[in-house]
């Protein structure tokens, strides 16, 4: 069965005909679980309810009915088809296809109340209740099908040493017909033929007859991929398992046999980490772990064509699991004494392993239960205690511990990332921050001593989950957002960023190895996403602890895939167009590591300068004034000879209509007003104006004159003709004294820190600040610098008009 059934509550009887044997809900033998096959082969449980057969007049015909024991909804209702075939499984299963491509089983909790349904499945189609299949599967032709059914069965031969190949021929040759493996498997199950070939096997070995050892192999293999539960519960009994195994060991394609049943006996050991009371779980357990090993060790792997034939031994194995984890989730003693021994200091290490071990064993059987099962079954594990025996086990020194701990965390998270937030926030009261279970995962991500960081990454993934604001709920009493974001960035965060702090505090990062690299590049993954979904709390946390800063100083690794990591996280900031992060990035100078590596990188043509680049037109793009000002005043000389791409001229571009603007504010309400079309008149005085120039005649303008419709008479005409007067002849001048304009407003007299550029070897370049003499402020003909005390006043009386309007309009824009 699928499930373990626990009796029902009672339920009222249901009317309209359809009732049960004796007119009862409360029948448990007509309780069944409703499974339907989806795409990816595996079963869903569609409810939980009890089934009847009753004629329907809308589907004309008698239907199977099943009604939901919690409410009495109507969880399946299909017509008993003549020609579809149904099929009996393991005593409690019915199983058959609705339409191409959807399968349907029943799985009931008593084998009479399958046998009931069965019995009224083949009254319908005329068929005998002993067959296990009431139809043939798939279509032959006409000549195959009348040559088929002249015969009455398919006749085995003898069950005798002389005849194997014979009968490893007769299997072959009817594995492509569906017919004909139909009657071979009944043969082969009414004759208690597969005893038998077992018994011959025996003989072989001992004879060492390889002959027929491989006829065997080749007939048992047949037997498999003839897809028949029937045959799989006598194979995979307790009496002939080993036998069947045995068989498989001689593969003719092989020069050797297999020791597959010695790895079995010898080699795999089944250890009771809790003593199992109940036999039947007990052989359960042994079962499947053999069948398993089959599936995945013993049998070839399936063509193409085979692969649907073991469709059954699939289902074989997935309803054993089912039930196994059903058995154990209702034993309490079990579990009970399961996470005592865990979390108990007396355990010795040996112990604690084989326990974690079994529990992340039986985590991983729990991934093929169905949604509602799996819930039943995560909230038994919480309620037992999962989260404190997990911290306990993650502080210990075993490192094989550790990870299957790690490996059972990774499904709490996955489940119910809530439900471990909660435990954590619970725990931050009553404990300190080295010993939070988060703070313990953290601990482990960056301890990880695999070169290639495969634990870090799987940890990091799993705290990138716990801090993702899109799986956390949101109540009417409280915000769960706030209270662990508020939680993570006061216990944690200072955990995550402690490898990134310690190894900035220079201009070049301290310890610059491949394993180092790596690590902080996780970590600088983490806390990007933190900047995108994260709002206040990690805006905080990088101001006040001036992250951005020591991140780039990670842009002077030799590791290429880590400059690009921290200029990935100045560029998720920047492009958040965040007031507060840009007076952080400009107080702080935070472009010049940028500017640096983007002239270390020199003339190539990598991601490196392709990243930069795209920085930088994004500030264009996106006329992030504050950045534009700031880039092209204290980086506009490093950057100004760089003509392969037009995003540095353009930001020049855009800083030069900054300040006309500046100068002229008149000029800038005028463009805004044509360029929004704020500016607009109501659609009467339109009309009223549009007529006008119509009737107006040619001959009344006179020289040219415009007509001036009467409602911008009143406007003030010199108000808004006189700036833009002003701007076409400061537009000419420029024309015509290009150079010598941009000569007088270059921003070599800002006192911000300007740059010289230094080459080594032709190909490197740094950028060193300094303070010019020269540009002091009361330098003749100097600007006075953004800040300093009396600059405007000391311009020297000399310096042309422009400059010092230049000078006045920057002084306020800043």
């Amino acid at each position: 069965a699928p499930d373990q059934l626990p009796a029902p509550p009672a339920i009222a009887h249901q009317s309209g005909g359809c009732g049960v044997a004796g007119g009862r809900m409360t029948d448990t033998r007509r309780r069944v679980k409703v499974y339907t096959l989806n795409e990816d082969r595996q079963w869903d449980d569609r409810g939980t309810g009890h089934v009847s057969s009753c004629y329907v007049e809308r589907l004309k015909g008698m239907s199977l009915l099943v009604r939901a024991e919690s409410d009495g909804s109507l969880l399946l209702e299909s017509k008993i088809n003549p020609n579809t075939a149904y099929q009996k499984q393991q005593d409690t299963l019915i199983v058959w296809s609705e339409a191409e491509n959807y399968d349907l089983a029943l799985s009931f909790q008593e084998k009479a109340g399958c046998d009931e349904i069965w019995e009224k499945i083949c009254q319908v189609q005329g068929k005998d209740p002993s067959v296990d299949i009431t139809q043939d599967l798939v279509d032959e032709s006409e000549e195959e099908r009348f040559d088929d059914m002249s015969s009455p069965g398919l006749e085995l031969p003898s069950c005798e040493l002389s005849r194997l190949e014979e009968i490893a021929e007769l299997v072959a040759s009817s594995l492509p017909s569906p017919l004909r493996r139909e009657k071979l498997a009944l043969a082969l199950e009414n004759e208690g033929y597969i005893k038998k070939l077992l018994e011959i096997f025996h003989v072989c070995e001992d004879l060492e007859n390889i002959e027929g050892l491989h006829h065997l192999y080749e007939i048992i293999k047949g037997i498999f991929l003839l897809n028949r539960t029937a045959l799989f519960e006598v194979m995979f009994s307790e009496e002939c398992i080993m036998d069947v195994i045995g068989c498989l060991e001689y593969d003719p394609s092989l020069s050797q046999s297999r020791k597959h049943r010695e790895f079995l006996t010898k080699t795999a050991k089944f250890k009771e980490v809790i003593p199992i009371s109940d036999p039947e779980l007990k052989q359960k357990i042994h079962q499947t772990y053999r069948v398993q090993y089959i599936q995945d060790m013993v049998l070839p792997t399936p063509s193409v064509f085979e692969e649907n034939m073991l469709s059954t031994l699939h289902s074989f194995i997935f309803f054993n699991k089912v039930e196994i984890v059903g058995m154990l989730q209702e034993d309490e003693k079990f579990l009970t004494d399961l996470f005592a021994q865990l979390t108990d200091e007396a355990t010795d290490e040996e112990k604690r392993q084989e326990l974690v071990n079994f529990l992340k064993e039986f985590c991983a059987f729990s991934q093929t239960l169905q949604p509602q099962n799996r819930d039943a079954f995560f909230k038994t594990l919480s309620n037992m205690g999962i989260l404190p025996a997990l911290e306990v086990i993650l502080g210990m020194d075993d490192a094989q511990v550790r990870s299957a701990a790690t490996d059972i965390f990774s499904y709490l998270v996955e489940y119910n990332p809530s439900m471990v937030r909660e435990f954590v926030m619970q725990e931050a009261q009553q404990n300190d921050d080295d010993i939070l279970l988060i703070n313990l995962i953290i601990e482990h991500m960056i301890c990880d001593t695999d070169p290639e960081l495969g634990g870090a990454v799987l940890l990091m993934g799993l705290l990138r989950t716990l801090v993702d604001p899109e799986n956390m709920l949101a109540t009417a009493n409280k915000t769960e957002k706030t209270e662990f974001l508020g939680f993570f960035y006061k216990h944690c965060m200072h955990v995550l960023t402690a490898p990134l702090l310690a190894n900035t505090t220079e201009d070049k990062p301290s310890k610059d190895d491949f394993q180092t690299a790596q690590l902080l590049a996780l970590i600088l993954e983490l806390l990007t996403f933190c900047v995108e979904h994260h709002t206040y709390h990690i805006k905080n946390y990088i101001i006040n602890k001036d992250i951005l800063r020591r991140v780039l100083v990670l842009m002077a690794s030799k590791h290429a895939f880590l400059a690009l990591c921290a200029l990935r996280f100045k560029r998720k900031i920047i492009g958040l167009k965040d007031e507060f992060y840009n007076r952080y990035i400009m107080k702080s100078f935070l472009f010049e590591p940028v500017v640096k590596a983007f002239l270390n990188n020199g003339s190539r043509y990598n991601l490196m300068n392709s990243a930069i680049i795209e920085m930088f037109e994004f500030i264009r793009v996106e006329d992030i004034k504050s950045l534009t000002a700031h880039v092209i005043e204290n980086y506009w000389k490093a950057l100004e000879d760089v003509d392969y791409v037009q995003t540095f001229k353009g930001l020049k571009l855009r800083f030069e209509q900054q300040r006309e603007r500046q100068d002229n504010p008149k000029l800038d309400s005028m463009r805004s007003i044509l360029r929004n079309h704020r500016y607009r008149r109501d659609a009467r005085t339109l009309e009223d104006e549009e007529e006008m120039w119509f009737n107006t005649d040619e001959d009344d303008m006179e020289d040219g004159e415009a007509v001036v419709p009467p409602s911008d008479k009143t406007k003030n005409d010199e108000d808004i003709m006189d700036p833009i007067s002003k701007f076409m002849e400061r537009k000419k001048l420029k024309e015509s004294e290009e150079k010598e304009v941009l000569l007088k407003t270059n921003l070599s007299g800002r006192q911000s820190p300007s740059f010289k550029l230094s080459f080594s070897s032709g190909t490197k370049s740094n950028l060193t600040s300094q303070s010019s003499a020269s540009n002091l402020p009361g330098s003749p003909g100097s600007p006075g610098s953004p800040g300093s005390p009396g600059s405007p006043g000391s311009v020297s009386k000399s310096t042309s008009q422009m400059a010092a309007i230049t000078t006045k309009v920057i002084l306020n824009g800043l």
